[in-house]
């Protein structure tokens, strides 16, 4: 399979992935318009779309898209269901799409319905983990958050993981502002200025990478902890988590 990304809104990417026979799949299209133009460049042919949760940046162009393809299939969580999803799944179901297995699991945190989809090596994980950093918690708590995290912590290093947004550069900001002397944070935070310097996309990540640079799967590190407990003194990985989200919340 090829992996492309479509860039939408201000900084948002829909993923498509393709055969080299054309047939495609298309991950979270929150508009329509640079999709239906993408497919015509390269005369792709849709067989289904991949919701990860309900919010309009991700949902928004499968209305006009399913216009365009009725027989397309739509797989998404529950909470997607008036989104124009054809086919409910949730956690433990398994789907196969051109040719290739994808599972499904829940990842709760930024919405309480959010399902990642995973095909090795490609893990489309939507609003949960960005590189270096996590969503905002709008629907679910910290701890849902967490255990989420643990999940996508648990798949192979070579894991390529697409997340939704490009906010690496404004993550990595705020993840040296915690952790000044870090060098892999600052190593990764200077090529990523290099990269949006020239409007270059960081994404798709290598989940290897992303354990080294990411706080939000580093609350087991010594390092972290000790900046922690210059404030508060807290026991559990689950915590750690949330006041790292609660200081990026206020950053």
């Amino acid at each position: 399979m090829n992996l492309n990304s479509i860039p939408a809104f201000q900084d948002n990417y829909i993923w498509v992935l393709n055969n080299d026979d054309g047939r495609c799949l298309v991950v979270d299209p929150g508009e329509a318009a640079p999709v239906l133009s993408a497919i015509q460049q390269h005369n792709w042919q849709p067989e289904a779309i991949l919701l990860t949760h309900h919010h309009n940046d991700h949902v928004g162009g499968v209305k006009e898209l399913r216009q365009h393809f009725p027989d397309i299939v739509v797989y998404g969580p529950a909470e997607t269901q008036d989104k124009g999803t054809t086919r409910i799944v949730a956690e433990g179901d398994t789907v196969t799409i051109l040719g290739h297995e994808f599972s499904v699991f829940a990842t709760p945190g930024h919405t309480l319905g959010h399902i990642c989809f995973f095909s090795f090596p490609y893990l489309f994980c939507g609003d949960t983990l960005f590189s270096g950093g996590c969503g905002r918690l709008f629907e679910g708590t910290a701890k849902q958050m967490y255990q989420s995290f643990c999940k996508i912590n648990a798949l192979p290093d070579d894991t390529v993981i697409c997340c939704a947004h490009e906010y690496t550069l404004t993550n990595m900001k705020f993840a040296v502002s915690i952790l000044p002397q870090d060098s892999a944070l600052n190593e990764y935070y200077r090529k990523v200025k290099e990269l949006r310097a020239k409007n270059q996309n960081t994404l798709p990540v290598i989940l290897k990478n992303e354990r080294r640079i990411n706080l939000f799967l580093r609350t087991e590190d010594a390092d972290l902890i000790e900046i922690i407990n210059r404030e508060t003194n807290l026991q559990h990985p689950e915590e750690r988590f949330a006041w790292l989200r609660s200081k990026k919340d206020n950053f």
